[in-house]
């Protein structure tokens, strides 16, 4: 099983460099609405068979263009939602630097609780089982393997690849997921393999080093390109 984790396209939160969480309403900017078109391109030909995204704005628009293009109804899974920033969620990022808290976030993500809001522990958590879930009743429908979509936000990307990659939750920030990239993680049997980190180029095709019904042999490549 294989599954695309694609952060949604450029919001206009990013642009106004703000701490978006869960504010209802932040939508795709004009680069995003592009973003979101060139999805379709870059996944090609690769058989995608279920799209599955937060219930937010900015990942609902970022899929819609390629769920048209498959014919694909997205699922809704409320698990892989953006973080509940609490009481941070819209304030500046420029303000956030000088609060306490965001050293612990940037040295010590594990113990990161935000105020009114959740644990990055927390995050990690649900987004994974989430995914494995998934994971598996797509493995069980489609009788075997399949590639599949997440569409979902950077930190919680970045939690389940660091889960993936089997490194502490407190290293996460050493992880990359740009808006509108990709990152490939095969579940197998054994153990996953991450295939890919924070994709923005053209094709995604080319960025697989095997097949998606193909089981990996040896060790599974690792890396990212923003060509």
């Amino acid at each position: 099983m294989t599954v695309i984790l694609l952060r949604h396209g450029r919001s206009t939160s990013n642009t106004a460099h703000t701490l978006a969480g869960r504010s209802a309403g932040v939508d795709l900017d004009d680069t995003g609405r592009e973003q979101a078109e060139a999805v379709v391109a870059r996944i090609g030909t690769l058989p995608v068979k279920a799209i599955v995204r937060s219930p937010l704005l900015r990942c609902a628009n970022t899929v819609a263009p390629l769920a048209a293009a498959l014919g694909i109804e997205p699922v809704v899974e409320d698990r892989i939602i953006e973080v509940d920033y609490g009481s941070w969620t819209g304030r500046k990022i420029s303000e956030l630097f000088k609060e306490p808290l965001w050293k612990v976030v940037q040295a010590q993500p594990s113990a990161a609780v935000f105020p009114d809001g959740e644990g990055l522990a927390q995050v990690q958590s649900r987004a994974v089982a989430a995914i494995r879930e998934h994971d598996r009743r797509l493995s069980e429908t489609h009788g075997g393997d399949v590639l599949w979509i997440a569409c979902t936000h950077g930190d919680v990307i970045k939690s389940v690849l660091a889960d993936a990659l089997g490194t502490h939750l407190d290293s996460f920030q050493r992880i990359t997921a740009d808006p509108a990239s990709m990152s490939v993680i095969r579940y197998t049997e054994t153990r996953p393999f991450v295939l890919h980190v924070n994709h923005t180029g053209n094709g995604l095709t080319a960025a697989l080093n095997a097949a998606p019904d193909a089981a990996p042999t040896g060790d599974a490549v690792v890396g990212g390109s923003t060509a």
